[in-house]
């Protein structure tokens, strides 16, 4: 199999879940990235830790992330 530089992130993750898929299967594809991504700490206490962003926020980080990936 070739090597493909991937710049853009978002191939590079789509290329890896399919390269996990065909070799594992989708079940322990599934199950490998379930054991490989645990999350640490007590997610629902810092949850409430940090107020909710409000709607503004929600909106101007939007339309950063759509001005980064325009470029």
């Amino acid at each position: 199999m070739a090597k493909v530089n991937y710049s853009d992130t978002v191939e590079l993750r789509i290329a890896g879940y399919t390269a996990l898929k065909e070799a594992l299967g989708v079940d322990n594809a599934i199950r490998f990235m379930q054991e490989c991504c645990q999350g640490s700490g007590d997610y629902t206490k810092e949850k409430y830790e940090k107020p909710e962003p409000s709607r503004e926020e929600i909106i101007a980080r939007i339309m950063a992330n759509r001005k980064k990936t325009a470029n």
